[in-house]
C-alpha cells in the first residue's frame, strides 16, 4: 500500500521550497522565467517522492514481466499504465473526477479507433475485388477492340486489293482497245489496197475494152470506108471525157482515202460504248466504296475516342471509389421510421440520397427555426425579401408548399389569359402573397416559402418554382416541359379507342403497339434508346408478365407534388437532350472565344439544318438578350452566351445530321 507524508499532504516533487513557501509564495500569473534560477536549484537538492518512487517500481515489474515478442503487445504493454493511472487517481481525491473523465474519454476513443479499424479490414479486401474486376473489364474491351481493329484491316486489306483488280482490269482494257484500234487500222489498209487494185483492173479492162472497140472501129472503117476525120474527133472527144472522169475519180480517191466503212465503223462504235459504260459503273462502284471506306474510319476514330473516355473514366472510378454507405441506417434518424426513409430512397443513386439525407436535415432545422433575419432593403435584394429586421417563421409542411405553388402558377396562368400579357413571377410572387395574407404577413409567408425551396432541391414543383424565381431558369422551360406532358396524355388517350385507360406495351405487338406509336407521335425526335428509357419506367412496377400499361396512374403526384418515374424520365430527358444540343453547338464553335450573330446563327444551321428563322431569331435573343428589332452586331463570350441559352427553352427542330448519316449507313 502507497503512504501518504507525516502531515496527511501529497509530497510534491520535484520542489522547490517547503509545502508552506510554495503556498504562501505562489502567484498563478507570475512569469516562469522569476523562478527558473531558483526551481533548478531546488530540483538538485531535494529527492523523489517515496509515493513516485514506488509507482516507478512497481511499473518497471510488471513491464519486465510481458512478453512483448506477441502480437499484441502495444495493448499488454499500455496494461501497466493504465494501472498505474488508476492507482493516481484513486489517491488523488481532489481531482479524481476530472482524472476519471479524462480516463473514460481516451478508453472511449481508443475503443472507438478498434472499431473503426475491424470495420475497414473487409473494405481493403472488397477495394481488392473491384480492382481485379476493373482490370479484367479493361482485358476484355482491349481484347474486343482488338478483333474489331483486325476485322477493320482485314477489310480495308480486301478493298485494296479490289482497287488494285479494278485498275488491272481498266489496264487490260485499255490494251484491248488500242489492239483493236491497230486491226482496224491494218483491216483499213487492206481494203484501201484492195479498192486501189481493182480500180488498177477496172482500168486496164477498160483499156483493153477501148482497144478492142478501136480495132473493131478500124476493122468496119476500113470495110465501110467512114470518114477518118470524123473518127478522130470522137476520139478526141473519148479522151476528153476519159480525162475528167480520171480527174474526178482521183478527186474522189483523195476525199475518201481515210473513209472507214460505215457496218465496221458501226460495230466499233457499239463496242467502245459497252466499254464505257462498264468503265463508268466499275468507277461509281469504286467511289461508293471508297465513301463507306472513308465513313468507317470515321466511325472507328469516334469508337476509338469513346473507349479512351470510359477508360478515363474507369480510371478515374478507381481512384475515387469509395464503399457504399449503409444507407438503412438514416431509417433511425428520419421521421416516419423505414417506411418512409424507403419510399424517399428507392430508385435514387447515393448522390441523390446524399441530397434527400440533406433535405431531411434541413427540414427539421427548419422547423426549430422561429424567425428568420431580414435581408436588408437594399437594390441587389429581390423585391420579395425586402425586409428589415426578423421575419416569423410559419413552419409549413411540404404539403403545404407544394399546395401554395401550385395555386401561384394556376392563379398567375388565368391572370395570362385574361390580360393577354406575361407578367414576371419574381413581382407576380409578391403580389400573390399581399392580395392572400395581406401587406403585414406577406413577407413572413415569402421568408418561409423561399426557405423551403431553397432546402428541397429533390421535390420537383419547388426546386423548378425557386429555379424560376432566382433567374436560373427560365419560365418557358417551365410550360415546354407541362405541354409536352401534356402532348403525351392527348396521344396515348387518343391511341385508347376502348377508354380503358391501359395501353398494350411493346411486348405484345413490338414496334406497331399503339404505346410506342404514341410516345413517337408525341416526340418525334426521340432516339429509339430514349423511348426504350420511358417504357421501362412506365413498366417499373408491372410483372415481366403483365402486357397492360395503366398509362392515367403514370402522370399521377403524390401529396406532396412528387411525381412518377415515367415523368421524372420526361423532364431529365429534356434537360440531357438541350445539354447535348448545346454541347454540340460548342463543339461546332471549335475555340471561339467571344462570337457574334453570324458566327452563332452558321453554328445553329450546322448541327440544326432544319431550324426555321423565327425560332433562330428566337434563340439569338436569348443568347444576347436583346429584341428582335434591335441591332445584333454585339459580341459576347462564348460561356455566357451557352448558359443563356441553356437557362432558355431551347431544343432541336430537326434530325440530327449525324444521326442521319448512321442511319443512311445503316440502310445502305
Amino acid at each position: 500500500s502507497f503512504q501518504l507524508s507525516a502531515r496527511g499532504h501529497w509530497s510534491t516533487w520535484p520542489a522547490f521550497a517547503s509545502g508552506q513557501t510554495v503556498l504562501k509564495n505562489h502567484k498563478p500569473c507570475c512569469a516562469p522565467e522569476e523562478r527558473m534560477s531558483s526551481n533548478k536549484q531546488a530540483l538538485l537538492t531535494i529527492p523523489k517522492p517515496r509515493y513516485l518512487e514506488q509507482l516507478e517500481s512497481y511499473l518497471r515489474k510488471e513491464l519486465q514481466f510481458l512478453d512483448l515478442t506477441k502480437s499484441n503487445s502495444q495493448e499488454l504493454k499500455l496494461q501497466p499504465y493504465r494501472e498505474i493511472f488508476e492507482f493516481f487517481i484513486d489517491n488523488f481525491k481532489t481531482y479524481k473526477p476530472l482524472l476519471s473523465a479524462i480516463k473514460n474519454e481516451y478508453e472511449a476513443t481508443l475503443a472507438h479507433q478498434k472499431e473503426m479499424i475491424r470495420s475497414l479490414q473487409p473494405l481493403k479486401a472488397m477495394v481488392t475485388t473491384i480492382s481485379e474486376e476493373c482490370t479484367r473489364q479493361i482485358l476484355a474491351l482491349q481484347e474486343k477492340e482488338k478483333v474489331e481493329i483486325n476485322m477493320l484491316k482485314q477489310e480495308k486489306q480486301y478493298l485494296l486489293k479490289f482497287i488494285d483488280n479494278m485498275k488491272e482490269e481498266k489496264s487490260s482494257l485499255q490494251t484491248q482497245v488500242e489492239h483493236l484500234q491497230t486491226s482496224i487500222a491494218e483491216e483499213y489498209a487492206r481494203y484501201l489496197n484492195e479498192y486501189g487494185a481493182r480500180k488498177l483492173l477496172l482500168a486496164k479492162l477498160n483499156d483493153m475494152h477501148n482497144e478492142q472497140l478501136n480495132r473493131e472501129r478500124h476493122q468496119v472503117q476500113d470495110v465501110k470506108g467512114e470518114d477518118v476525120v470524123k473518127l478522130t474527133l470522137a476520139l478526141k472527144i473519148a479522151r476528153q471525157d476519159l480525162t475528167k472522169a480520171q480527174v474526178k475519180l482521183n478527186a474522189m480517191i483523195a476525199d475518201y482515202g481515210d473513209v472507214v466503212p460505215r457496218r465496221d465503223f458501226e460495230s466499233l462504235e457499239k463496242k467502245y460504248s459497252d466499254l464505257h459504260q462498264e468503265m463508268r459503273t466499275l468507277q461509281k462502284d469504286f467511289d461508293q466504296l471508297h465513301k463507306e471506306y472513308q465513313t468507317l474510319l470515321e466511325i472507328h476514330r469516334e469508337t476509338a475516342e469513346e473507349r479512351d473516355n470510359f477508360f478515363t473514366e474507369l480510371q478515374q472510378a478507381q481512384r475515387n471509389c469509395t464503399p457504399r454507405p449503409n444507407w438503412a441506417k438514416c431509417s433511425e434518424v428520419i421521421p416516419g421510421g423505414a417506411d418512409r426513409w424507403g419510399c424517399l430512397a428507392e430508385g435514387k443513386t447515393s448522390d441523390q440520397l446524399v441530397d434527400v439525407l440533406l433535405e431531411e436535415i434541413g427540414t427539421g432545422v427548419l422547423k426549430e427555426i422561429n424567425v428568420f433575419p431580414g435581408w436588408g432593403k437594399g437594390d441587389k435584394v429581390p423585391a420579395y425579401l425586402r425586409h428589415e429586421g426578423e421575419v416569423e417563421n410559419k413552419k409549413l409542411t411540404k404539403k403545404d408548399v407544394v399546395n401554395i405553388l401550385k395555386d401561384i402558377w394556376k392563379e398567375k396562368n388565368a391572370v395570362e389569359e385574361q390580360t393577354g400579357k406575361r407578367s414576371g413571377l419574381p413581382e407576380f410572387f409578391l403580389s400573390y402573397l399581399q392580395k392572400k395574407y395581406g401587406d403585414a404577413s406577406a413577407m413572413e409567408w415569402s421568408y418561409t416559402l423561399y426557405e423551403n425551396m431553397r432546402r428541397c432541391r429533390s421535390n420537383h414543383v419547388m426546386s423548378s418554382f425557386f429555379d424560376i424565381l432566382t433567374g436560373k431558369v427560365g419560365e418557358e422551360q417551365y410550360h415546354v416541359q407541362n405541354r409536352l406532358i401534356s402532348n403525351l396524355q392527348k396521344e396515348l388517350a387518343a391511341r385508347d379507342s376502348s377508354n380503358r385507360g391501359s395501353l398494350t406495351s411493346e411486348h405484345i405487338l413490338c414496334c406497331l403497339s399503339p404505346y410506342r406509336m404514341a410516345m413517337r407521335e408525341a416526340f418525334p425526335l426521340k432516339r429509339k434508346d430514349s423511348i426504350q428509357e420511358l417504357v421501362n419506367a412506365s413498366r417499373y412496377k408491372l410483372d415481366s408478365t403483365e402486357d397492360l400499361i395503366d398509362y392515367r396512374s403514370l402522370f399521377k403526384e403524390d401529396e406532396e407534388g412528387n411525381p412518377e418515374p415515367f415523368v421524372a424520365k420526361i423532364r431529365s430527358q429534356y434537360v440531357s437532350e438541350k445539354q447535348e444540343y448545346l454541347r454540340e453547338l460548342k463543339n461546332n464553335l471549335g475555340d471561339l472565344i467571344e462570337l457574334n450573330t453570324d458566327d452563332l446563327k452558321a453554328a445553329f444551321l450546322t448541327i440544326d439544318p432544319d431550324i426555321d428563322d423565327q425560332t433562330l431569331d428566337t434563340y439569338i435573343g436569348l443568347a444576347y438578350q436583346v429584341r428582335r428589332e434591335q441591332p445584333d452586331q454585339e459580341v459576347v463570350p462564348v460561356d455566357t452566351a451557352l448558359q443563356r441559352l441553356l437557362a432558355g427553352d431551347v431544343r432541336r427542330v430537326g434530325p440530327s445530321p449525324r444521326e442521319e448519316s448512321k442511319t443512311d449507313l445503316k440502310e445502305s
